[in-house]
């Protein structure tokens, strides 16, 4: 009976518009009370700062700062002008451009809303003013921007991995196949439908690259790919941990901002720096809020709990894991993405390696399902960040554009959800 009296608690604290690390507190401060009394007051402080006491986590404050230092260059541009210049030969090839460019910004930033913003700002004028329906415009960019939620470095698999135990290295690794994958689906998806609605995407007959022109367009960011490469290879090879790749990356990203672009002064840098702290120390607070609530539930073992009653219900696996996932889709529309991982993962973790799956397998399962969180109302955070960029933009235009992409996302992650040896296949071959 308490559970469901804590449960209710955060329910109402959501409901009411409480701040997420809040209601988290305060239902397990709330749960332990009831169990242990005074000793709660105890329990609490300990739970938060067993969680934050992790040095894998200094990965994520680094690689926030990482993605708004190149954020405030035109990296964004460039990406998007170099994709343009490589494929503007493609029917729909703008929209394709911008998934392209959209999936290597994430590659550097890790944060969706900075990949719609910087990305979103260049792409929807251009797309506009060559024709291209208004849909296509903002779907391609809304889905795409979620690409930086999977692809390495990645901020939710950070964040998963600190909760869970499963190495952040392995997770980088294991988030690179289903993010290639589901940035083609998106880019198949495009191509088809303009084929079947020419008038979508005009073909750009005025319009013709050079060799030349194309070699200049690598030339405005083979410094960014350059710092790709250097920091996830210093992970995948051994060389630094995750936190020390992502110093390196700062630092990388700094000498992008300053000396090559100059694009940052010490104004811009005081701003991009407190606008690190702040994204970092909302994030950390959740998850140390999480972690009490967290510490409750494994006190109850209602997470022991749940994964007896399902194991032992006979149910297929298959019905299993598909109950889970439309559960975490529903979820996602109303919970934001960072919340969702830290509530759901001490709960479902026990529940799936129960079931026989690999942890590894279902934090990029569970990111996955994240990626369709952040393109969904109300909730969904690309939605209203491509809103601030692209003003010209209703917000209905933008959500009723973002339903054949959503689909295509689905069907992605169910490829995964049904053949789980796609995701470990290089973690797998790489261990």
């Amino acid at each position: 009976m308490e559970p469901l009296i804590v449960l209710a608690i955060l329910l109402m604290l959501i409901a009411i518009g409480a701040p997420i690390f809040l209601a988290l507190g305060a239902a397990g401060l709330t749960g332990l009370y009831m169990t242990r009394g005074s000793m709660a007051f105890f329990f609490g402080p300990t739970s938060l700062f067993g969680q934050l006491n992790a040095f894998e986590l200094l990965a994520l404050p680094l690689f926030v700062l990482m993605g708004n230092l190149l954020a405030a260059t035109p990296v964004g541009r460039n990406l998007f002008h170099a994709a343009v210049v490589w494929l503007h030969w493609l029917r729909g090839g703008l929209a394709i451009s911008t998934v392209g460019a959209s999936a290597v910004f994430g590659a550097v930033s890790g944060v969706s809303i900075a990949g719609v913003a910087a990305v979103g700002s260049i792409a929807i004028p251009e797309m506009l003013n060559r024709g291209y329906s208004r849909a296509l415009a903002a779907g391609s960019v809304v889905s795409s921007g979620a690409l930086a939620m999977l692809i390495p470095p990645s901020v939710p698999l950070i964040i998963y991995g600190a909760i869970s135990s499963v190495s952040i290295a392995d997770l980088f690794i294991a988030g690179i196949v289903p993010g290639i994958a589901l940035a083609l689906a998106l880019s198949v998806y495009i191509y088809i439908r303009v084929l079947l609605n020419p008038e979508e995407a005009p073909v750009q007959e005025d319009v013709h690259y050079t060799w030349g022109d194309r070699v200049r367009a690598i030339g405005g960011i083979w410094h960014s790919i350059l710092l790709i490469f250097i920091v996830l290879g210093a992970i995948y090879s051994g060389l630094a941990t995750p936190s020390e790749a992502a110093a390196f990356g700062a630092l990388g990203a700094y000498i992008i901002a300053g000396p090559i672009f100059r694009s940052l002064d010490l104004r811009g840098l005081m701003t991009v720096l407190g606008t690190s702290v702040r994204i970092s120390a909302a994030v950390l607070l959740i998850m140390g809020c999480a972690r009490i609530f967290g510490d409750y539930l494994n006190l109850m073992r209602v997470p022991d709990s749940l994964a007896g009653l399902l194991v032992g219900s006979e149910l297929p696996t298959e019905v299993i894991l598909l109950m889970i996932m439309l559960v975490l889709v529903l979820l996602g529309m109303l919970v934001d993405a960072v919340s969702l991982i830290v509530v759901v993962t001490p709960i479902l973790l026990p529940l799936i390696t129960g079931l026989g799956y690999d942890p590894l397998w279902f934090g990029v399962i569970l990111v996955m399902n994240l990626e369709i969180a952040v393109v969904t109302p109300p909730v969904g955070l690309n939605l209203y960040t491509l809103k601030a960029v692209a003003p010209m933009l209703k917000i209905e235009e933008i959500i009723g554009s973002i339903v054949p992409f959503v689909m295509v996302q689905f069907a992605m992650l169910m490829l995964f959800v049904l053949f789980p040896a796609l995701a470990l296949w290089l973690p797998n071959l790489l261990r």
